[in-house]
């Protein structure tokens, strides 16, 4: 059966679709990708609405509707770059695009925008989104979802797998050897999006490429040692996070105890912090690792993989493509089996993961 995959992620650089074919047991083929970047204003607007402001409601509204079209042509676009046309496709798995996730919050909340009834309109495609929120009224983090997409496609007797996620927010998956052992994971902390930020901040690019100005600094023992001792990181899972808290405030917050610091120094020791972070996590996993694969926009930064692999020592650390699935798609891939699952009544979510009481079925439902 065919799927589409729609994913936007905290970093909020553009949108990644998917074509995909699904069969059982943990059979998948790309069958086309498509990445559609969000142009300058966009991604403005989507970035000032991560943080509170003036008139949210109205602009929020807004950007739904922005979104919802900007998602559906990116589904036309890979649709006919797969050479099919939408008859052949049963559903639209659509992340949408997160704003705040406040798991923690009272009474907690998470909210993705991108309107799914514009998609299903616009393809006539049955369409899937809004998965988190199930899994948050049945007790859960409602993130990370990947996990559950991880241990079907990834899992091998035997073998103690970790998936590692680097999007603006970085997650861990971790695969146990034992069919019989639970899955577990969680968010670890910022993954691309404080880079992201001060980049731009300072250099006027979307991003560190390839990692190369943070190679140019040098770590900041006592900035370090500040980032790291925020209490997200030594709360026990299940947990998740967003960029609404690891925000540029929070990182300002830091610097104001660590006057002076050169920018090509605090991109180094933020490169450091997601790679600690992210090694940290995987210590403290329980058993360690028999390897390590990585997927997301991460794997792009050359500095940050390097970082990552001296935090790992000897655990070999590669990407998803030697699974066989490119890691800019994994994401994207996920949401398509999430739309397989949805459809086929079959639960979504880890509660070993999440938190949940229960195992739930994902997503609402926007037939074509």
């Amino acid at each position: 059966m065919n799927y589409i995959g729609l994913m936007s992620g905290t970093s909020a650089d553009g949108i990644s679709a998917v074509a995909v074919a699904i069969a059982e047991p943990g059979i998948l083929r790309l069958l086309a990708t498509h990445h559609e970047p969000y142009g300058a204003a966009l991604r403005e607007l989507t970035q000032s609405l991560m943080q509170a402001g003036s008139n949210e409601l109205e602009r929020a509204a807004t950007l739904d509707v922005m979104l919802g079209e900007g998602f559906a042509a990116a589904a036309q676009t890979v649709l006919a770059l797969a050479g099919l046309d939408g008859s052949q496709i049963r559903a639209i798995g659509s992340h949408g695009q997160t704003l705040r996730h406040g798991p923690q919050a009272t009474p907690p909340y998470t909210v993705q925008i991108g309107n799914p009834a514009i998609i299903a309109e616009r393809t006539g495609i049955t369409t899937i989104a809004d998965f988190r929120r199930r899994d948050l009224a049945a007790g859960g983090q409602g993130a990370p979802l990947v996990p559950a997409f991880h241990r079907w496609l990834f899992w091998r007797q035997g073998v103690r797998r970790i998936i590692v996620n680097i999007g603006g927010i970085a997650n861990i998956t971790v695969l146990p050897a034992a069919s019989e052992d639970p899955v577990t994971g969680f968010d670890t902390g910022p993954g691309n999006t404080l880079l992201d930020h001060w980049v731009s901040e300072h250099r006027g690019s979307a991003y560190d490429e390839g990692g190369h100005w943070a190679a140019t600094g040098t770590v900041d023992r006592e900035l370090l040692d500040r980032l790291c001792s925020d209490g997200y990181f030594s709360r026990l899972p299940p947990k998740s996070t967003g960029v609404d808290y690891f925000s540029p405030s929070w990182v300002k917050t830091q610097l104001a105890a660590v006057p002076g610091t050169a920018p090509a120094d605090v991109q180094a020791t933020l490169t450091e912090l997601t790679a600690c972070s992210i090694g940290d996590a995987i210590a403290g996993a329980g058993g360690g690792a028999d390897e390590v694969f990585v997927c997301g926009g991460g794997t792009h930064n050359h500095e940050l993989m390097r970082r990552l692999q001296v935090r790992l020592g000897a655990i070999p650390l590669h990407t998803t493509a030697r699974l066989g699935l490119d890691p800019d798609w994994v994401e994207a891939a996920a949401f398509a089996w999430l739309a397989h699952r949805t459809l086929e009544g079959l639960p979504g979510n880890l509660p070993s993961v999440t938190g949940a009481r229960h195992p739930v079925v994902l997503g609402a439902i926007h037939p074509a």
